[in-house]
């Protein structure tokens, strides 16, 4: 696995998804990916999450199968990693229906009491059920991602349902959010739509309050939100 920081062409999904164009701290990334890389044994079953870490985890996994011609399954947690799964000639099998041995995700932050915000890429709800049913799981992060205050750089993102949109506005209010809206695309006009066919909420807190996932998970209509709290996981 190589691509210079120019030009990530040989990592892309497939011939019809040309992702990533660009990957922030990329040889930090493909140095932890290496050594996710390093822990798989012949016969394992691995659990790939979403975003860049994890994603160059897969491209990194898929170079020693070929070169090792080890057996290994993959369960992916987005569109993306299951496409370059298939560019990498690895089986993979429903999320949901196995419990991998171990899986690899990464973060768009992490606080001193290991909370984790995730969601950039929307596919919270998948990697949420990723999470819960891997037997283990490795954190793939870089420096950039630890904080001292969740939201120092990223909103919370929530996954709604288009009709529960103003209702689930008026739970964040309640919750302390600073300011919220929905998640604009950037190769359609409105609104991000996930894999789901649901709307994504970016919520701003100046403070993120112990336990808020499970308070908006209470609001009819929240499919899911990128606040990781009671997790277990190493670091890679």
């Amino acid at each position: 696995m190589s691509a210079g920081s120019d030009d990530l062409s040989a990592l892309y999904a497939s011939e019809a998804l040309h992702w990533p164009e660009q990957v922030s701290n990329l040889e930090a990334k493909q140095e932890v990916a290496r050594r996710i890389a390093g822990r798989v044994e012949d016969g394992a079953l691995v659990g790939i999450g979403s975003g860049s870490a994890s994603y160059l985890s897969l491209w990194a996994i898929g170079a020693r199968v070929r070169e090792e011609s080890l057996q290994v399954q993959v369960v992916t947690s987005s569109y993306e990693t299951q496409a370059a799964a298939a560019r990498l000639g690895l089986r993979t099998l429903p999320l949901g229906s196995v419990q991998p041995d171990w899986g690899v995700d990464g973060a768009d932050e992490i606080d001193p009491q290991d909370r984790l915000l995730k969601g950039r890429g929307g596919a919270m709800f998948m990697e949420k059920i990723l999470w819960a049913t891997c037997r283990r799981m490795y954190l793939a992060i870089d420096p950039s991602k630890l904080v001292q205050r969740l939201g120092e750089n990223f909103p919370v993102p929530v996954e709604v349902h288009r009709h529960a949109v103003d209702l689930v506005g008026r739970a964040l209010a309640a919750q302390g959010c600073a300011r919220w809206g929905l998640r604009l695309a950037a190769g359609k006009d409105g609104p991000v739509i996930t894999e789901w066919g649901n709307l994504v909420i970016d919520a701003w807190f100046d403070e993120i309050p112990s336990g808020l996932h499970a308070e908006l998970k209470q609001v009819s209509g929240v499919i899911e939100t990128g606040l990781f709290e009671g997790y277990s996981f190493e670091l890679a």
